[in-house]
């Protein structure tokens, strides 16, 4: 055997060590555990070893024979992903997604409001939908199942979280941030939305969105907490509406409020 041939040999196994590795990884059952899961598969890119989370994977593009390697493979994950979490919620009822920061520390204010408002949605006969990790979230969570509720999680696969909140009785692990936030609209017949940071702002802004275009009806969407808010609110007031990116009617897309029993009257009135 020439040494040419041994050093092509010894660069197919390693590739089809790689490629055995990423396939073990990428196939785990959703059951495992979350830092299981975000040491994420080994991944070959032009003689590059490097690891990451199935939606790095999938926007991280280094050209278009990607697609023709990878991609279609991804499709059928991505439909995968969407039957399971039909599945799991399709039977649901009715829910109310609540969002807040997974900062939030346990003995806040905000983290108390967090309870109240889980507590009070179950007694108004919603099921609670968050994103099931801690915080805000599991403050939700909290209540709703304290109160005797249904409470549910709808976790994401990130280098740092730590896995769905112990008040999680239903819970659902996405790899794709597209397919959860489908989720979060689609069960729910309204928002709740608690002081956060950018994944906050980023499900608040889709949710005024689809609202605006009417792409949803009847969706309640409630700002929790008028201090935190007001410096928002007022930028849309004095910039986006006065400067004509928005109408004076898109201010009524929402509501503030510091107040829970007004919170979930107004979702339970708006989403009826």
């Amino acid at each position: 055997m020439t040494d040419a041939t041994q050093e092509q040999d010894g660069r197919d196994e390693a590739e089809r060590a790689a490629a055995a590795a990423t396939a073990e990884a990428e196939q785990l059952p959703y059951g495992r555990s979350w830092p299981e899961r975000h040491t994420g598969p080994v991944v070959r890119r032009r003689g590059q070893v490097q690891a990451g989370t199935t939606d790095q994977r999938l926007l991280d593009s280094h050209g278009p024979s990607d697609w023709v390697h990878g991609d279609p493979w991804r499709v059928m994950r991505i439909q995968s992903e969407f039957v399971e979490g039909f599945g799991a919620l399709a039977e649901l009822g009715p829910a109310v997604s609540v969002f807040g920061s997974a900062r939030t520390p346990v003995d806040s204010r905000e983290y108390e409001a967090g309870v109240r408002i889980g507590r009070a949605l179950t007694e108004a006969g919603f099921a609670v939908i968050t994103g099931g990790g801690p915080g805000a979230m599991e403050a939700a969570n909290k209540g709703a199942l304290e109160a005797g509720g249904v409470s549910v999680g709808l976790g994401i696969e990130l280098p740092f979280e730590q896995g769905l909140n112990p008040y999680v009785d239903i819970g659902v692990n996405f790899r794709y941030f597209f397919v959860r936030k489908t989720m979060f609209v689609k069960y729910a017949r309204g928002f709740v939305v608690l002081p956060g940071g950018f994944g906050t702002l980023d499900e608040l802004f889709e949710a005024l969105t689809l609202v605006q275009t009417k792409k949803v009806t009847r969706f309640p969407i409630v700002l929790f907490g008028t201090d935190y808010w007001g410096g928002l609110v007022s930028w849309i007031k004095g910039s986006l509406v006065a400067e004509g990116k928005a109408s004076a009617a898109d201010l009524e897309l929402f509501h503030v409020t510091d107040d829970v029993e007004d919170a979930v009257e107004r979702v339970t009135k708006e989403s009826a």
